[in-house]
C-alpha cells in the first residue's frame, strides 16, 4: 500500500488502528514488561565498578564466561548470513542486494581466515582483522540477538504507542517522523545503532513507518551509543568536559537531522510502506493527549499474542539481522580500513571539507578535514588522527564522528541487514550532508568553549 502526503508526512489512510471505545486489557503488562525494557536499555547500572546499561552488562558477562566459544559462535552466524541470500533468492531483489550478498560471501572468507588464523600478516595487524572481530563482530553478534529479547518487552506492550502520542508535537514538526520514533532516538543514544535499527526495521515491517520515515530515523538517529562516546571522549581526553561533549553532540546530531529531512535525498524518498504491508497511522488525539496515549497503549496490550510469541518473533528478527550484519562488517569494514591504511583516498576526500574547516578558522584545518572524511570508513578512526591536537580540534572531531552517523564498518551493514530499501549512493550523499552541517555547527562551539 502506498501513502502520500505533504512535507509533514504521509496522508492518513482510511484505515484506523483504534477506536474511542474502552478495551479490556491486562495493563499490568504495560507497566511490568515496559519497565523491564526501559531498565535494560536506558538505566545505567554500576556493576564491578563499570557503569553501563543492563543489556551491556549481560553481553560483557557472556563474553567473560565463554570467551573461547565466541569466535566460533560468530563464525556460525557469518556462515548462515553468507548463505542466506543465495538460498532464499533475496540477492535478486536489487543491485544493492546483489552487491551486499557478494560482500557477505567475501566476509565469510575473511571470517574463516581470522578464526583459523590463516592469511596474510597485514590482515592480523592490530587495527585490521582482530579489531573488526573483537571490537565489532563479536559484540554486535551478541548484542543484537540478546537485545532482541528485551526489545520485545520495550516495544511490544504499549510504551511506544504511549510515548508516541506524547512526543508527536515534537517529532512530527521538527523531524517529520511519527511520535513513536522518539523511542528510536533515545535507544540509539543510550543503547546502540544496531538495536535502534532493529527497532526501526520491526516497526517499518508493521506498517507504522513509511520508507521515508524509516530512512530518516535510520540515518538521523541511529548513531553510536553513549557508552561508545565515552570511548571516544577517553581517547581524546575529553572526559573532564563529558557533560558538555555529550549534550552538545546530542543537540548537534538532532539539529543536523532536522535539516537533512528537509533536503534531498531524504525529502524525496517516497512515503510508501513495506511491500504487502498496510499503513498503520497514529491515532488522532481525542479527549486529551494523555487519555489518547493511554487508549493506544491499551489497544496494543489487548492485541498481545502472548509474551513468549512476542519474544520469539523479535529474537528471530535479531538473529536474522545479526546474520546479515556480521559478514558485511568483515568485508565492507575491512575494505574501509585497508583504504584508510594503505591508500591516499581519505586524504583526497578531506579536500571536500577543507574549504569549510579553513573558512571557520579551526586550528589544523586540513587535518580536521581529513579526519571528517575518514569517519565514513569507521567512526573511531578520526579520533586516532587528532590525539595530540588542540582541545578545540579534538572536540570538533569527537562531535563529527558521532553526528555523521553513517559509517561503513558497521552501521551500513546493519542498515543493509534490515528490510528497509537502501541505496549506497544515497547514503553517501546523506553522509556528506551530515558531515558538512556537523562541521558548521561544531566548529564555532569548539572555538567558543575551548
Amino acid at each position: 500500500m502506498s501513502t502520500s502526503g505533504g512535507p509533514g508526512g504521509p496522508a492518513q489512510p482510511t484505515t484506523v488502528t483504534s477506536t474511542d471505545e474502552p478495551v479490556a486489557a491486562p495493563m499490568w503488562k504495560f507497566f511490568v514488561y515496559s519497565a523491564i525494557g526501559v531498565v535494560m536499555f536506558f538505566v545505567p547500572v554500576t556493576i564491578g565498578g563499570t557503569s553501563t546499561i543492563g543489556l551491556d552488562h549481560i553481553v560483557t558477562w557472556v563474553r567473560g564466561a565463554v570467551p573461547a566459544a565466541l569466535p566460533w559462535y560468530a563464525l556460525a552466524l557469518i556462515v548462515a548470513g553468507a548463505i542466506h541470500p543465495w538460498v532464499t533468492g533475496s540477492w535478486r531483489r536489487s543491485t544493492t542486494d546483489l552487491v551486499f550478498s557478494i560482500a557477505r560471501a567475501v566476509g565469510l572468507v575473511v571470517g574463516v581466515m581470522l578464526v583459523f588464523e590463516v592469511g596474510p600478516a597485514w590482515l592480523f595487524a592490530e587495527g585490521m582483522g582482530p579489531f573488526l572481530m573483537n571490537a565489532l563482530v563479536i559484540p554486535v553478534g551478541l548484542l543484537v540477538p540478546i537485545g532482541a529479547v528485551f526489545l520485545a518487552l520495550l516495544v511490544g506492550y504499549g510504551l511506544m504507542e504511549f510515548i508516541g502520542v506524547l512526543a508527536r508535537p515534537v517529532m512530527r514538526p521538527i523531524f517529520r517522523t511519527p511520535g513513536r520514533s522518539a523511542i528510536d532516538a533515545v535507544a540509539s543514544f543510550v543503547g546502540s545503532y544496531s538495536l535502534a535499527l532493529l527497532i526501526t526495521n520491526r516497526v517499518y515491517l508493521q506498517g507504522k513507518y513509511t520508507q521515508r520515515e524509516a530512512m530518516v530515523i535510520a540515518t538521523g538517529f541511529s548513531t553510536v551509543s553513549a557508552t561508545f562516546m565515552i570511548v571516544v571522549a577517553n581517547a581524546l581526553d575529553l572526559m573532564s568536559h563529558w557533560s558538555l561533549y555529550f549534550w552538545s553532540t546530542l543537540l548537534i546530531t538532532f539539529l543536523v537531522t532536522a535539516v537533512t529531512v528537509r533536503i534531498p535525498p531524504l525529502s524525496r524518498i517516497p512515503d510508501e510502506t513495506a511491500p504487502g504491508v498496510e499503513y498503520a497511522p497514529e491515532a488522532p488525539v481525542t479527549g486529551g493527549r494523555v487519555a489518547t496515549a493511554w487508549r493506544e497503549a491499551r489497544h496494543t496490550v489487548a492485541a498481545d499474542p502472548g509474551v513468549g510469541r512476542v519474544i520469539l518473533s523479535t529474537f528471530r528478527d535479531g538473529v536474522t539481522m545479526a546474520m546479515a550484519i556480521l559478514p558485511s562488517i568483515l568485508s565492507i569494514g575491512l575494505l574501509g580500513l585497508v583504504l584508510a591504511e594503505f591508500t591516499p583516498l581519505f586524504d583526497w576526500l578531506g579536500y571536500l571539507f577543507y574549504p569549510i574547516t579553513w573558512a571557520l578558522q579551526i586550528p589544523e584545518p586540513l587535518l580536521v578535514a581529513k579526519a571528517a572524511a575518514l569517519g565514513v570508513s569507521e567512526m573511531f578512526l578520526p579520533a586516532a588522527l587528532v590525539t595530540e591536537s588542540a582541545m578545540s580540534v579534538r572536540y570538533v572531531v569527537a562531535v563529527v564522528c558521532v553526528s555523521q552517523i553513517i559509517f561503513f564498518s558497521a552501521m551500513v551493514p546493519s542498515l543493509v541487514g534490515t528490510r528497509i530499501p537502501v541505496s549506497i549512493p544515497r547514503l553517501l550523499i546523506i553522509w556528506f550532508e551530515r558531515v558538512v552541517l556537523s562541521l558548521v555547527l561544531a566548529i564555532p562551539v569548539g572555538l567558543l568553549l575551548f
